[in-house]
């Protein structure tokens, strides 16, 4: 998995490309929970790249959630395509996340 990750005025724009195992999550939740002690609240998840992504991707995505929520912000999702974008509707993710194309 590649991580690209940039900071436009105080917002975590995140690109990841490939697949999200659970050594991807771990390092996705290395690089990105520290932003929050830094106060960055607002994480997009650009997920246009991302073919594939187990239960352990989908915990750190929601970990990130309700951290940056309890600080008054949240993550976006977009670019949700095929069974990556079946998977966030199977466990109604879409219900947790906002989502956009």
């Amino acid at each position: 998995m590649f991580l690209d990750v940039r900071v436009f005025d105080g917002q975590v724009n995140v690109t990841p490309r490939g697949k999200i195992h659970v050594d991807e999550a771990t390092i996705i939740r290395e690089k990105l929970f520290p932003y929050l002690d830094k106060g960055c609240k607002q994480f997009v998840f650009h997920l246009c790249h991302v073919d594939y992504i187990d239960s352990s991707g989908l915990g750190v995505l929601v970990a990130l959630q309700k951290k940056a929520h309890l600080s008054g912000g949240g993550v976006v999702i977009q670019g949700l395509q095929g069974d990556v974008k079946e998977l966030f509707e199977l466990t109604r993710l879409t219900s947790v996340f906002e989502i956009y194309p």
